[in-house]
């Protein structure tokens, strides 16, 4: 059966053990060198850039988060393991971790991470379908005669390259679709390398829960067990025709993936819809000079994001959230797209004025949506503010400045607040 190494890459007939190296991270598989369809998932990706440029961090619980009040982003392993999760109020994750360290999340930091990872993807494939800024789909088939290597030695490669010159750690899921390979990146994180085969694809799934597949929520997960349906095996059972009757056009989806079936290409041009980003405040705020702040800090968040995707937008919106927990959304089209995080933040700012007396408020976020192509972007001067091509020239500069020197290396004063 094909073996590789995944410390030193060697490639050999299974065993235990590396013959070149003697370790033990070996991965074997009958079909390992045949499979090209790949998902790579960055482990703990926020939390994992946080203790990289924090060694201090290193052994402790970090949490990704926005104060107590808050939500958590994302959690290192350490805190997952005492049960923090995504998405988890903070006071709970609080509750459950009383000793983590919770870190307001760098944007920029992981915005150039994620530019480095994808950098390193590039140099595999040109056919690569990013979902977020720490995961893609890859598809490496016909790569082996470029690289004089299987997809599978490669993708070893890249994750060992991530942990070498990035400090970062990723996990492979590899199969003959993407159904299967993000499926597979899941079973052995972190660090993982997993493999799902054409040939065991029923075996695995008969027995798994439906909640592995992507996209299947709480509301759709109430549904299936109210038909009955928590494996793949109940799912084996219906008839296509009594799926779609019973869920739409999920239940013929629901048939397929029941069976291992995916045609769903990876796709190198899959749109972007929209970049956004939002906090939730500690305490209920009306002031104005603390919530500028943020929607600075908001804008330059998304103008980062919308720069590493080379994207621009041309609606930009406010989102509030009162103290009761309802919402105030506005949105204004620009003449034309931007990614310029002063241009987005006045825009911005200028929404906030027109309700910034029915606060206080607990929550604020900031996006850009109707993207395109960032040669599109900023194109056009303002008669009316002849000063914004100086300040979106001094904000190149910045970034340039901030790729070379680090996130931290230049800050601007409001950002304060």
């Amino acid at each position: 059966m094909p073996a590789l190494c995944r410390d030193c890459l060697k490639t050999f007939d299974a065993g235990k053990r590396c013959p070149e190296c003697g370790r033990p991270r070996v991965i074997s598989h009958p079909e390992l060198f045949d499979l090209s369809i790949a998902h790579m998932d960055c482990d703990a990706f926020y939390a994992s850039v946080e203790k990289r440029d924090d060694p201090s961090l290193r052994d402790k619980p970090v949490i990704i988060g926005g104060g107590r009040r808050g939500v958590v982003s994302t959690a290192c392993y350490i805190a997952r393991i005492r049960g923090v999760r995504s998405a988890m109020p903070m006071f709970q994750a609080l509750k459950l971790c009383p000793d983590a360290v919770v870190v307001k999340g760098r944007m920029s930091a992981y915005v150039e991470a994620s530019r480095q990872i994808r950098a390193m993807m590039d140099d595999l494939t040109p056919v690569i379908e990013p979902l977020s800024l720490d995961e893609a789909f890859l598809d490496l088939k016909g790569t082996a005669r470029l690289h004089h290597a299987p997809p599978a030695v490669m993708l070893a490669r890249l994750v060992k390259r991530m942990e070498d010159e990035l400090g970062l750690t990723g996990s492979i899921g590899l199969s003959h679709n993407k159904f299967l390979a993000k499926v597979a990146s899941d079973l052995d994180k972190p660090k993982g390398f997993s493999i799902i085969g054409k040939a065991e694809t029923a075996s695995f799934l008969k027995d798994r829960p439906v909640r592995l597949i992507w996209g299947v929520g709480g509301q759709t997960q109430a549904a299936l067990d109210k038909a009955g349906i928590r494996t793949f095996g109940d799912l084996l059972r219906w008839e296509k025709v009594d799926l779609v009757a019973r869920f739409g056009g999920m239940g013929e989806r629901l048939w397929h993936l029941a069976r291992g079936e995916d045609r769903r290409r990876v796709s190198a041009h899959a749109p972007v819809k929209s970049i956004s980003n939002e906090t939730t405040f500690g305490e209920d705020t009306s002031d104005v000079d603390i919530l500028d702040g943020h929607i600075w800090r908001l804008a330059e968040n998304v103008a980062d994001r919308a720069k590493a995707k080379n994207k621009a937008g041309r609606v930009v919106t406010l989102k509030l959230k009162r103290s009761n927990h309802s919402a105030l959304t506005r949105r204004v089209s620009l003449g034309d797209p931007t990614q310029i995080a002063d241009r987005i933040y006045r825009t911005a700012r200028g929404l906030f004025d027109q309700v910034s007396d029915e606060g206080p408020f607990r929550l604020l976020g900031v996006g850009i949506s109707h993207l395109s192509p960032a040669s599109t972007a900023d194109v056009e001067g303002d008669l009316l503010d002849p000063g914004a091509s100086l300040r979106a020239g001094a904000e190149r500069a910045s970034d340039s400045i901030r790729a070379r020197f680090g996130p931290d290396a230049i800050v601007k004063g409001r950002a304060l607040r």
